[in-house]
């Protein structure tokens, strides 16, 4: 199969660009600004925006198993990723431009709506790139364009919000409004790019597609029946959740601990963009050791510097900076390459059961990816709470500093070193696939 063009790949990666731009802030700024500026209690937030998730048990494989069974003109996923486009940025702008009047209750019901509205995007547009090439490495490249165009997405975003500081906006109230006004108005456009310009998959026979006629609940025991898929569900459960704990903290950190907050901007740009620059770099290291071991070598890149935090307090802002810079230079490739393995995983159950279902699993996994950031928001939001921690307190002490630091490093090291432990042996290997795809297009015949 011939390899995507690069102008194909970007128009496909197109809507990452600007729906990596609501990611972010739901982890790194909505919980400090809810927190800080706008009074709901800190761990009031972690369990809403956890709580805000809790729809996506429903809606998720729903989702997944309609646009499986989809046979409009338009294809199965693109009309999907269309419906989602409104809700999405209602909610958007509804969750990062509050009253100021709020509460914990507010916070979880658009937060609700937004992650609905990002499901009906991000399934079918990960379903769909699945789908777009059968071949082991070119779906890592493929995934390794969603989610570069995604931090590059983000990396823009940081630029602005760096430019925004040198103007003298840097609270986070404008900061958010400039990221929904972004949002509101680049996400149209990039989506009418993308479903315009690039075709869709091979369309699925009738008896091959959605879950042929298991129905819903026998369709999801299905998926819970995929050995491999159910190692990649618990290997990045803790991978995310692990980052999403630092996400969450990375400016109260700066605030309370190193009392130099107005870095967080420049911080989080280098990261972003340094994670940018190395995807070609583990892209590469995956095709020479294979898909799990690169994964696992990154996640261990991860929480090995991800330790130091831990001992870092007051003065040491730069080193904290580049430490942070340099554990996150693997985070893009966690994303691709889990993305990546999880496609390769669905083509055996379609060898198992002649059933394309690339929207369930998506679905399933889809959900397991937001379940583990929610997990890491309210874990770094309810675990300092419970140590002593208060963001909104005017002094923090040391003890109450050491027991945070250690939420903020030690907690996501160890995380990272456990989901690793899921990929030991895992079994689909690139000639374990070729076998695969080979019994594939026999079957086809």
């Amino acid at each position: 199969m011939s390899a995507l063009s690069p102008l194909r790949l970007a128009a496909y990666s197109a809507p990452a660009l600007v729906t990596s731009v609501a990611a972010l802030p739901m982890a790194l700024f909505v919980p400090a600004f809810y927190a800080d500026e706008l009074g709901v209690p800190l761990a009031a937030v972690g369990g809403a925006i956890a709580a805000s998730r809790l729809l996506d048990v429903v809606t998720d494989p729903l989702i997944g198993r309609l646009s499986d069974r989809s046979r409009g003109p338009a294809g199965r996923r693109k009309p999907w990723m269309v419906l989602g486009v409104p809700l999405f940025l209602l909610s958007v702008w509804k969750v990062f431009v509050p009253g100021e009047q709020v509460t914990a209750t507010y916070l979880a019901g658009w937060s609700a709506l937004l992650y609905l509205g990002f499901t009906l995007i991000d399934l079918p547009h990960k379903a769909w790139g699945a789908e777009l090439s059968t071949d082991y490495d070119e779906r890592s490249r493929i995934t390794g364009w969603r989610e570069a165009i995604a931090t590059a997405g983000q990396v823009l975003l940081l630029a602005v919000l760096v430019w925004l500081a040198a103007q003298g906006v840097d609270d986070a109230a404008g900061q958010l409004r400039g990221m929904a006004t972004a949002i509101v108005v680049g996400l149209p456009i990039l989506m009418l790019l993308c479903v315009t310009t690039v075709a869709e998959g091979p369309k699925p026979s009738a008896n091959k597609a959605s879950d042929g006629g298991l129905g819903f609940l026998p369709g999801l025991k299905s998926v819970a029946r995929n050995p491999a898929f159910l190692r990649m569900v618990g290997c990045v459960l803790f991978f995310v959740s692990g980052v999403a704990i630092q996400g969450t903290l990375h400016r109260l950190v700066l605030a309370d601990v190193m009392h130099d907050e107005g870095r967080f901007p420049v911080m989080i740009l280098i990261e972003n963009a340094l994670t940018l620059l190395a995807v070609p770099a583990w892209l590469a290291l995956s095709l020479r050791i294979g898909k799990h071991r690169a994964l696992m070598a990154a996640a261990g890149w991860l929480a090995i510097w991800s330790l130091p935090l831990v001992f870092l307090r007051q003065g040491s802002t730069e080193l904290m900076m580049t430490v942070v810079v340099i554990r996150g230079s693997s985070f893009a490739s966690i994303l691709f390459l889990a993305n990546s393995m999880a496609a390769d995983v669905i083509d055996v159950d379609t060898l198992l059961t002649g059933e394309q279902r690339s929207g369930l699993f998506f679905a399933v996994w889809g959900m397991t990816i937001k379940v583990s950031l929610a997990l890491g928001v309210l874990l770094g939001s309810v675990l300092p709470a419970v140590l002593g921690y208060d963001p909104s307190g005017d002094v923090v002490g040391a003890a109450v500093q050491s027991r945070l630091m250690f939420v903020y490093g030690g907690i996501p090291a160890a995380l990272m070193g456990v989901g690793a432990l899921f990929l030991w042996g895992f079994p689909l290997t690139r000639e374990r696939h070729a076998e695969v795809q080979a019994r594939l297009r026999m079957s086809a015949q």
